[in-house]
C-alpha cells in the first residue's frame, strides 16, 4: 500500500524538482533599492536535506515515534523544517495558537500530556514560570538562547548528522496519529483535534480536486501551517511579512507586493484580511493579474468584501469561500460568481449564507437541532428537505475524536458503522438545487418569546446597509438584541438615524420582528486565528451591562 505519510511528498519533490523554489520568507527590515522586501529562499532539495538532518537529530536527542510534542515556533524556516521532520519520523506535533491566553494555554498543554516542548526562548520561559506541562514534559529543544530550562539547542539538533542521504522515515498507516491541532476556542476552551495520517491524505486529495491546483503554482498561505501541504500539492510557498495571528492588522502592501514580485497564482486569506486588502486595492486601483484563485475561510466573507477584492482580479477569477472546520476540512465550497450573481440578494433577505455544494468525497446531512449526545447514526435523524437543522458531515477527512476530551467527543461525534460523523455545531438547510445554506452557530441561536432566531440568517438582513460594517445578534434576559459595528468611513455617521432605519427594517421582516433593541459597539471582539468569527458570548455580557 502506498505510504500515508504526507511528508513523503517532500522527498519526491526533492528528487523530481530539486532546484525548484519550496519556500520564501521575508527578511526582517530588509529592502532592496526599489523598496521591495528581500526574501530568503530555500529549494525543495535544500528543504528535504535540512528536514532529514533535523529528523536524525530529534531521534538522537531522545524523541521517538508517538511522542506528543508542543511546537511554539513562529513562521520561518525552522517551523517548516520541524513540521516536516516530525511528520517524517512519527513524532507528533501539537499545535496550539498562542493567542488563546495564558490560562487556556496551560489547560490545553496539561490536557495533551506532552512528552516534549520545542519553542523559542520566550515560550520556554513562559512554560517554566507558568508551569506548562511540568508533570509530563521531559524533552525540550530551544530556538535561540537556552537559559535556565536546559534541554537541547535547535542548532545542535540540526548539526547532529549532516550527511547526505535519506533521513528517517515513518511509513504511516491511515489510522496512525499524525498531529494534534487545537481549535480556535471561539465558543469555549480550545479542543485538541486528533489528526491521523489518513485524515491528512484525504484532506489533501479533496483540496486538490476541489480547487484544481496544478504543479508549479505559487501559493501565498497567510495562515502559514497550510504551507505544510504545498509540496504534496506541487506548489511553492511565499510567506508574507505579517503577523499571522492578526490578519485584520495586515499592511495591504505586504500582500500585494509579493503577489506581483513572485507572480503568485493562489492565495489564502481570512475574511478580515480579504476585507483589509480589498479596501486598499479598490481605493488605489490595484490589479493582481497573476492570481488564478483566492480562497477565504474562517467565517463567511461579506459580499461587500468580495466585491472590493474581486475588483483587483482578472475577469473570470473567483474568490472561493470553502466551508469547514478544524475537525473537518473542506466540507463544501462556493465561488464569488455564484454569491455575487445569484445568492447575495437572498442572503440580504434572510435566507442565510450560501456555502455551496459538498466537495467530492464528503457527505452532508441536516438533522434535528439538539444539544444532547447522539451515540449512533439513524436516517430518522434527518429533517425534511428545506428545513433548518444541524449540519452533520461524513468523509475520510473527518477526524474521529478530541484528545482527552471524552465529553466533547461524545457531543460532537455520531458513530456510523466503522466511520464517524461530525456534528459541525452549525445550523443550515439545503435549497431545491442542492446548495447548502448556513444560518448560524447552534450555540448562537436566540430565544425571543416563542420565536427562535438564528444569528447569521438575521444579521445579513442588516449588514447590507451601507453604514453597517457588521452586526451580531445576542440574547439578553429573554430579549433579542442587535449589536451594530458601524462602518469606519471617515465621515461621521448619524447613529440616531441609522438606529431608526435598522429598527424599521427589523419590524418589516418576519424573521426579525422580535428585535426591538439595538446597541452600537465600536469594534466587536473576534477570534484570534482569523479575526473574523465574532465572539458573541463576550458581546452578550457587554450588552447585558449596557442595558442594566
Amino acid at each position: 500500500m502506498k505510504p500515508f505519510n504526507i511528508a513523503s511528498a517532500l522527498i519526491e519533490k526533492a528528487a523530481s524538482q530539486p532546484d525548484a523554489l519550496a519556500i520564501a520568507f521575508p527578511e526582517k527590515n530588509s529592502l532592496d533599492k526599489n523598496g521591495i522586501t528581500r526574501y530568503q529562499k530555500i529549494t525543495f532539495k535544500e528543504l528535504a536535506f535540512e528536514t532529514a538532518c533535523v529528523g536524525r537529530g530529534l531521534l538522537a536527542a531522545g524523541f521517538k515515534r508517538g511522542d506528543r510534542v508542543v511546537v511554539m515556533v513562529p513562521p520561518g524556516f525552522d517551523f517548516f523544517i520541524l513540521g516536516f521532520s516530525m511528520l517524517q519520523t512519527g513524532v507528533v506535533p501539537v499545535f496550539i495558537d498562542p493567542g488563546i491566553g495564558i490560562k487556556n494555554m496551560k489547560e490545553c498543554i496539561t490536557e495533551t500530556e506532552p512528552m516534549g516542548f520545542i519553542g523559542i526562548s520566550k515560550a520556554h520561559a513562559a512554560r517554566v514560570l507558568l508551569g506548562w506541562g511540568k508533570k509530563t514534559i521531559r524533552k525540550t529543544v530551544t530556538l535561540g538562547p537556552r537559559l535556565f530550562w536546559g534541554g537541547k539547542k535547535m542548532q545542535n539538533i540540526r548539526n547532529f548528522d549532516r550527511s547526505e542521504g535519506p533521513g528517517p522515515f515513518f511509513d504511516a498507516g491511515p489510522h496512525d496519529l499524525a498531529a494534534i491541532i487545537f481549535t480556535s476556542g471561539s465558543t469555549g476552551l480550545p479542543k485538541g483535534v486528533v489528526y491521523s495520517h489518513g485524515n491528512f491524505r484525504a484532506q489533501l486529495e479533496m483540496i486538490r480536486d476541489s480547487f484544481e491546483f496544478s504543479p508549479g503554482e505559487i501559493d501565498m498561505p497567510t495562515f502559514p501551517p497550510f504551507a505544510l501541504f504545498n509540496p504534496a500539492l506541487g506548489m511553492s510557498s511565499i510567506i508574507p511579512d505579517m503577523d499571522p495571528t492578526k490578519p485584520a492588522s495586515v499592511n495591504p502592501q505586504n500582500i500585494i507586493g509579493p503577489i506581483k514580485q513572485f507572480g503568485i497564482t493562489n492565495m489564502f486569506g481570512s475574511p478580515a484580511l480579504i476585507d483589509k486588502v480589498g479596501r486598499f486595492g479598490e481605493a488605489n486601483g490595484v490589479k493582481l493579474p497573476s492570481l488564478k484563485r483566492v480562497i477565504s475561510a474562517g467565517a463567511p466573507a461579506s459580499t461587500k468584501a468580495l466585491v472590493r477584492f474581486s475588483s483587483m482580479l482578472a475577469p473570470g477569477i473567483q474568490i472561493f469561500t470553502p466551508y469547514g472546520a478544524t475537525e473537518s476540512m473542506p466540507v463544501a465550497k462556493v465561488g464569488s460568481h455564484q454569491i455575487l450573481q445569484e445568492t447575495q440578494e437572498k442572503t440580504g433577505n434572510g435566507f442565510g449564507v450560501c456555502i455551496g455544494k459538498a466537495v467530492k468525497g464528503m457527505e452532508i446531512a441536516i438533522i434535528r437541532i439538539s444539544d444532547e449526545e447522539i451515540p449512533n447514526w439513524s436516517e430518522d435523524l434527518k429533517v425534511a428537505p428545506g428545513e433548518i437543522g444541524e449540519i452533520v458531515v461524513k468523509g475520510c477527512n473527518v477526524t474521529t475524536s478530541y484528545f482527552n476530551r471524552e465529553t466533547a467527543t461524545k457531543l460532537a461525534k455520531i458513530r456510523d458503522g466503522d466511520q464517524v460523523r461530525h456534528r459541525m455545531g452549525d445550523l443550515g438547510y439545503f435549497d431545491d438545487e442542492g446548495n447548502l445554506w448556513f444560518c448560524g452557530r447552534k450555540a448562537h441561536r436566540v430565544k425571543a418569546g416563542e420565536q427562535e432566531l438564528y444569528s447569521t440568517q438575521c444579521e445579513h438582513i442588516f449588514n447590507k446597509h451601507p453604514d453597517v460594517f457588521r452586526t451580531a445578534l445576542v440574547g439578553v434576559n429573554g430579549k433579542a438584541v442587535l449589536c451594530v459595528e458601524p462602518e469606519k468611513s471617515g465621515n461621521p455617521i448619524d447613529q440616531a438615524k441609522l438606529k431608526a432605519e435598522l429598527l424599521a427594517w427589523a419590524a418589516e421582516h418576519p424573521l426579525t420582528g422580535a428585535i426591538k433593541t439595538l446597541l452600537f459597539h465600536p469594534g466587536f471582539p473576534v477570534d484570534f486565528r482569523h479575526n473574523a468569527k465574532i465572539i458573541r458570548e463576550k458581546l452578550a455580557v457587554w450588552a447585558k451591562n449596557e442595558l442594566a
